[in-house]
């Protein structure tokens, strides 16, 4: 996997095009730490262009699954980061075209790994909160348009994400445990 240093940034290349892990760099001493999450110019020479219009934040608990989610008509890049507990989170490839389209990448993103995620526009998204508490936040390059809102179920057998076992299991929304699943979805669409 390619990897690219810049500024207090390495962006690491996944198995999809595009979907990128970016680990920062974090200063701290007995006081507590200081790190920038995010600098134009340094996601530029790491290949991310998205120009950034909104920021969300939310809190879940241990065994929350929240997705897949995404737009149709007006696609989200999404750079997501956990501040606070452990996220399994999810990136599935639905670029039209695409020679990885169906497929997932996923990555831990915690509290102590200060880990990033970019997911560019054309993905489905979602995350499993794997500590008791987790606080996770997102900027996006696009607002949230509730009328153009889908998604893909969570357990998709095409899509067979592996999931980490949990002895809480899973929680989830009415409406994420009725999304369709991909072929449904593209049988509708």
């Amino acid at each position: 996997m390619t990897q690219i240093a810049s500024g207090n940034f390495t962006f690491t290349d996944t198995s999809i095009e595009g979907l990128k892990i970016i680990d920062v760099k974090s200063y701290g001493d007995e006081r507590g730490y200081f790190m920038e999450t995010y600098k134009q110019s340094d996601f530029a020479v790491g290949g991310i262009d998205a120009v950034f219009v909104q920021d969300n934040q939310s809190s879940s608990r241990k065994g929350v699954l929240r997705g897949l989610h995404f737009q149709v008509k007006h696609p989200q890049a999404k750079l997501v980061r956990v501040i606070s507990g452990e996220v399994f989170d999810v990136a599935v490839d639905l670029r039209k075209g695409s020679p990885t389209y169906g497929k997932w990448e996923g990555a831990i993103l915690s509290k102590e790994n200060r880990r990033q995620f970019f997911i560019p526009r054309g993905f489905a998204h979602g995350f499993l909160v794997l500590s008791d508490r987790a606080e996770f936040c997102y900027k996006c390059d696009d607002v949230y348009h509730p009328e153009d809102e889908a998604g893909l179920l969570w357990s998709d057998p095409d899509i067979d994400i592996v999931w980490p076992i949990l002895d809480c299991g899973f929680i989830l929304s009415e409406k994420d445990s009725l999304n369709p699943t991909l072929k449904e979805f593209l049988r509708l669409a």
